[in-house]
């Protein structure tokens, strides 16, 4: 495997020649990443040159529908599903909550659920909604001290009732990657449909669908280098099998049933430009071999991977060797993401960004949305816990300054 080339990954993000950004280092990804060049040189072509209703019979409007296509096609192809089981929606929160929805009207009074108290709210509240209508809302709970799910512990919650099992690729807090394919093997042997918020994983590098085996699998464009929008995978036998959320005349069409509002055409259409920075990434590090996106999407995983690892090694290294804080989840890089949250035991959260702010450090102090776990870990909600969240443009001079910044804050 190639090394990855840091200088020639940053020269794809135009941030990094911001003036107004010059000198911080950017410890908030998981909140939203930088956008890479391609889809901000789509979004504003299409702006300029196609933003009219696509589909239509003209030549701007032919355009806009090809571009939209394309982004389909292509992430498609990273993701390695067939193009009509990718589906976009204004945002992770509001795509689960549509498909919970579609959910109601399949399940009967009695049908049972399993959530987890590790999700970020949008995996977890739309579901247990759902008990309003007379689903069983069953809850697999986190270590409290770790925070970690265990999959043993799934067993005792599934029945021949189960019939729909959501729970994240990984936590946003905790980091910890969740074994997809072996759960998503015990929820299917149970019959049950597997839902995966894979927000806080894809950002590290698109996974392999087919591979994790999951029926759904959802995560934002944003945090992905791209636009603000979600997608999410559907497999095509569940997607024909739920009612139609959008207008009754497009029942028939397997895009649009899941959404229920005119999707954002510019942002779909840009959201291709992920694909072309994949493309370059690959094409810059590999011998240029003429394989298929799925191939390519794994190289360019492996590369994230490697690069993101070695910087996750030094600052777990230094964060256990402190006293004064508590590292929320694992301090084995092999085995999480590089999104680290601390609860600092002698000062208080906000007071220790304020000094990183000071720093030039870029993070936050909050719960992030994944309020249940942070309060199943016994730390209040509010304010929270210190996140510090990078991906594979950080820079190892930025994770030293990280480090030196902590020292001096705590």
């Amino acid at each position: 495997m190639s090394q990855l080339d840091l200088a020639f990954v940053r020269s794809q993000f135009p941030a990094f020649a911001e003036p107004s950004l010059k000198d911080w280092a950017f410890f908030e990804n998981a909140g939203g990443s930088y956008a890479c060049a391609p889809v901000i040189e789509r979004l504003t072509r299409f702006y300029r040159e196609t933003k009219v209703q696509p589909y239509g019979p003209f030549p701007a409007s032919e355009r806009a529908g090809a571009e939209m296509d394309e982004a389909r096609r292509r992430l498609a192809g990273y993701l390695n599903v067939a193009e009509d089981e990718l589906h976009f929606g204004p945002s992770t929160t509001q795509n689960t909550y549509v498909l919970a929805q579609a959910f109601r009207e399949m399940l009967n009074e009695g049908d049972e659920i399993v959530v987890t108290n590790q999700d970020h709210e949008a995996n977890s509240g739309a579901w247990r909604r759902l008990a309003d209508s007379g689903t069983v809302v069953r809850e697999w709970q986190v270590d409290p001290e770790s925070g970690e799910l265990d999959p043993a512990a799934l067993d005792a919650l599934l029945s021949e009732k189960t019939r729909l099992v959501a729970f994240p690729h990984c936590s946003n807090i905790v980091g910890h990657v969740n074994p997809v394919a072996e759960i998503a093997a015990k929820a299917h042997a149970a019959g049950a449909v597997v839902a995966v918020d894979g927000v806080s994983y894809a950002p590290h590098g698109f996974p392999d669908v087919a591979a994790l085996d999951a029926d759904i699998y959802l995560f934002s464009l944003y945090k992905t280098y791209g636009p603000h929008q979600g997608l999410m995978t559907v497999k095509r036998d569940l997607a024909e099998r739920l009612p139609n959320q959008g207008h009754f005349f497009n029942a028939d069409k397997i895009l649009k049933k899941l959404t229920p509002a005119g999707p954002d055409h510019a942002q779909i259409a840009a959201s291709a430009g992920i694909a072309d920075y994949f493309d370059a990434l690959d094409a810059h590090h590999f011998d240029g071999n003429d394989t298929d996106e799925a191939e390519r999407g794994r190289r360019v995983h492996g590369l994230m991977e490697a690069q993101e690892k070695a910087l996750l090694a030094p600052l777990l290294d230094h964060l256990r060797q402190r006293n004064d804080i508590r590292v929320l989840g694992p301090t084995d890089a092999a085995v999480r993401a590089p999104t680290v949250a601390i609860h600092p035991k002698n000062k208080p959260a906000p007071e220790v960004i304020e000094s990183l702010r000071h720093h030039r450090i870029a993070a936050c102090v909050s719960n992030f949305y994944a309020y249940r776990l942070v309060q199943a870990m016994g730390i209040d909600p509010e304010p929270g816990v210190l996140r510090l969240s990078f991906v594979h443009y950080t820079s190892p001079e930025d994770i030293e300054r990280l480090i030196k910044a902590l020292d001096e804050a705590l």
